[in-house]
């Protein structure tokens, strides 16, 4: 493409009629009329000026930004990007907003060129979902210095070393008041001899020793002590009250901690008398089993019970699948079974309800043995209701570990890439390393910046300039 022509090397610039026509030309009419050269790494592409105005906000919509990459002589913008990639990034110009990742250009390769042209942040959350991939998480700090100290202490155990001794002591205390829940159910510990109410009288009857002396009752409540600190700093520290309750491992954690006072409360209630003693029982019963969902805690600082959670909370629909397939399986072999079997007098298929217990262990391939057909009948129904229940519980199995291993890997991967941003109230946020990356690159002069410094102050003082303008301009001034 030539723009200008220079004759026997004279000052005098002799304009071309077209670019001279192009000059005189309405910005606007201009602007839709005017193609511009954009070279890849060697290949050169060409479009309409409107194509990229489509989009001012990217680095090739935007005229002050794409300035930086003008060559004037070959009167084209130069980029060393990857080439393939820019099939879809001018096809997203010329579509006016669709994006697709061509099949030779791998993702991540594809996601640093979507970065350097500077498409818009929900293009590129829209394109990781379209991909599978997961959306980047941007973990909130408090603005207050020692809310973050503290926040980071018991939230995140990867961001220093205090840290993750305060996530080992919590671990090993949750372990401790597993272990405890566990063996105070042991035969030898739960039955304590009752204490003499008065020996020396030599009275034959006793009472029953106090609840807060048991070995078990203390270190429980030393736990408790644990958890109550640990989650009051937290929510003391929170960024966000209102998320802060949101989050499910924080219910998690109000459940650990609820049953003990509640369980002390009845026993302050039995001890003195004034409730129910088979009522109380009950209630207790139930509470200390919701003990046992103390275990989850473990899965904050344990990355396995995470994916898992997240595996299971993927596959819900494979899961219902394989339970309305089971269910189908058990109505139609427990049925099966039943008339197969009523001719003998002597079998345990009473009725279809007491069939469906059968049906569910055969199917799941467990077989305790407690009921079983006795008839030729019943075995043959008993041998189709085995294979189905292989075949029915094979099929959702592959999808399921097809999303463990893609959580798997996707954790490996963004272990590394967190970005903590810090939240501040009116006050304006702080850039984050990607955006400081590329302030830096925006500062960072180069030899094409070097060479054109006041072609760049004059795009800046006129945004609507052109490249064709810009270059004209600067040989009509030498």
């Amino acid at each position: 493409m030539t723009v200008v022509s220079q004759e026997n090397h004279d000052d005098t610039v002799v304009v071309t009629p077209l670019l001279q026509d192009a000059v005189d030309a309405e910005p606007a009419d201009q602007e839709c009329t005017e193609r511009v050269v954009i070279n890849i790494s060697g290949l050169r592409f060409e479009t309409q000026l409107k194509t990229l105005s489509r989009f001012p906000a990217t680095l090739l919509g935007d005229p002050r930004k794409r300035m930086r990459f003008f060559d004037p002589l070959r009167n084209e913008y130069f980029f060393d990007r990857n080439r393939p990639s820019f099939d879809a990034v001018l096809y997203y110009y010329q579509s006016g907003g669709r994006l697709r990742r061509p099949l030779s250009v791998p993702v991540d390769i594809f996601l640093e060129e979507l970065r350097f042209y500077e498409l818009d942040e929900e293009v590129i959350e829209m394109f990781r979902e379209d991909e599978g991939l997961a959306r980047e998480e941007d973990r909130p700090l408090p603005n207050n210095v020692y809310q973050r100290q503290l926040w980071l202490l018991f939230e995140y155990p990867e961001s220093s070393g205090p840290a993750r001794i305060n996530a080992i002591v919590s671990v090993m205390v949750i372990l401790i008041s597993i272990i405890i829940f566990c063996l105070e159910t042991l035969p030898e510990f739960r039955e304590v001899p009752a204490v003499p109410a008065n020996p020396a009288n030599g009275s034959a009857h006793g009472q029953e020793p106090s609840p807060f002396t048991d070995p078990f009752f203390m270190v429980e409540t030393l736990c408790i002590v644990w958890f109550s600190f640990e989650f009051t700093m937290r929510f003391l520290s929170c960024p966000s009250k209102a998320a802060f309750f949101k989050n499910i491992m924080n219910l998690i954690d109000v459940v650990a901690i609820a049953p003990y006072f509640i369980t002390l409360g009845l026993d302050l209630a039995e001890h003195q008398g004034s409730s129910q003693q088979a009522a109380s029982l009950a209630i207790l019963r139930v509470i200390r089993l919701v003990r046992v969902f103390r275990i989850f805690k473990l899965s904050r600082h344990s990355k396995g019970l995470q994916i898992l959670g997240q595996t299971l909370h993927a596959s819900l629909r494979e899961l219902g699948l394989l339970i309305f397939f089971l269910i189908i399986g058990v109505v139609l072999f427990s049925s099966s079974v039943y008339f197969a079997e009523a001719e003998d007098p002597e079998s345990v298929f009473t009725s279809i309800p007491d069939a469906f217990w059968w049906a569910v262990v055969t199917m799941t391939t467990v077989g305790y043995g407690d009921m079983y057909p006795t008839t030729i009948g019943g075995k043959f129904v008993g041998s189709l209701c085995a294979i189905a229940g292989v075949l029915t519980i094979a099929l959702p199995v592959p999808v399921i570990v097809s999303n463990f291993n893609y959580f798997y890997h996707r954790e490996n991967e963004d272990e590394e890439n967190v970005l903590y941003v810090h939240v501040t109230c009116g006050q304006q946020q702080q850039p984050s390393s990607r955006e400081c990356d590329s302030i830096k690159s925006d500062q960072s002069p180069s030899k094409t910046e070097s060479s054109q410094g006041s072609d760049d102050l004059e795009a800046l003082t006129y945004p609507n300039i052109t490249p064709v303008e810009t270059y004209v301009a600067r040989l009509t001034d030498v």
